[in-house]
């Protein structure tokens, strides 16, 4: 299959592009700013694509700047779950919506959720790029929080950062928050998936693990990759360091339902051990160029917490 993947040497999009050369794909990736697609876009319709992967589409502006430009090819949009309300409801420290989350639970009822944080993601709203996509009779996939190699986000250096300073202790809230995750492996097979399905164009999937394991499990999981043995401290809330806020109470859950894909796509995701294991041992030899080696915030919630059993 001929394939063009925009974004295609970012964290998700080179995974993508990898699995699909690996199976023997013509790929064509598409490196360039948003704004300047144009003036590809005559290469791009040379290549002849069937299909179109577009993995860092993230306001309307980028969508504007390309899907016009786009030939008639099967197309795909990687998109998020963050457009649920459930994720303004978390952001905002209280709960209301049910889950887990289906294709069809209510979206965010305000626009730009990064909006003023100083991220440069003032204009981020994948609630502008799914419509876009879904006119031209395109497939959504929602992704849910991924890890692993190359990650920027570095979702595990919570854990990893203590491994790698050998802290016997690691100082954490309840940690019984459900936020379901997806491994980067896992997201570049359900876009595979996807690809040539008739089931697929002009659907929504969810896409994260099948069965999702509270934070404090996910913590034990990333600690077992390692080899590394530590003790898990429960503190009050108001002691738990910054970098382990996740572990926290939180009132509403990010449970997320993928059966869709499974059942329309074919999708058959690894155990969830697979990818953390993967994506652990490859963060320890690739660890972060300047990481906190700061733990006085460990030792303070130390002292007044009591070991978890």
């Amino acid at each position: 299959m001929r394939v063009v993947v925009l974004g295609g040497t970012g964290f998700i999009g080179r995974r993508i592009a990898e699995e699909l050369l690996a199976r023997g794909d013509d790929v064509l990736v598409v490196h360039t700013e948003r704004e300047a697609f144009a003036s590809v876009a005559a290469e791009v319709r040379a290549f002849g694509p069937e299909a179109v992967v577009d993995t860092d589409a993230l306001s309307w502006v980028d969508v504007s700047a390309v899907l016009p430009h786009l030939p008639d090819a099967q197309l795909i949009a990687l998109s998020s779950a963050d457009v649920y309300r459930a994720f303004e409801l978390f952001r905002a420290g209280t709960s209301g919506e049910p889950t887990p989350l289906f294709e069809e639970s209510a979206l965010r009822e305000h626009r730009f959720p990064h909006h003023g944080e100083g991220i440069g993601l003032d204009d981020y709203d994948k609630l502008d790029v799914e419509p876009a996509y879904l006119e031209r009779g395109g497939t959504i996939l929602r992704l849910a929080a991924v890890y692993g190699e190359h990650d920027p986000q570095l979702r595990e250096e919570f854990v990893l950062r203590r491994v790698r300073a050998e802290r016997k202790q690691i100082p954490i809230g309840p940690a019984n928050w459900l936020w379901t995750r997806c491994y980067v492996g896992e997201v570049a097979a359900a876009v595979l998936a996807a690809l040539g399905n008739p089931r697929a164009p002009g659907e929504i999937f969810n896409i994260g693990e099948p069965r999702t394991h509270d934070l404090g499990t996910w913590v034990r999981q990333i600690l077992a990759a390692t080899g590394h043995e530590a003790e898990l401290v429960e503190v009050p809330s108001e002691f738990v360091p910054a970098d382990l806020a996740l572990t926290r109470a939180h009132a509403q859950h990010l449970l997320f339902d993928s059966s869709k894909a499974r059942e329309l796509l074919g999708w058959r995701p690894a155990p969830v051990e697979f990818g953390i294991e993967r994506s652990v041992s490859w963060h320890l030899e690739n660890p972060p160029e300047h990481w906190d080696e700061n733990f006085d915030e460990d030792d303070r919630a130390l002292s007044v917490g009591h070991a978890l059993h």
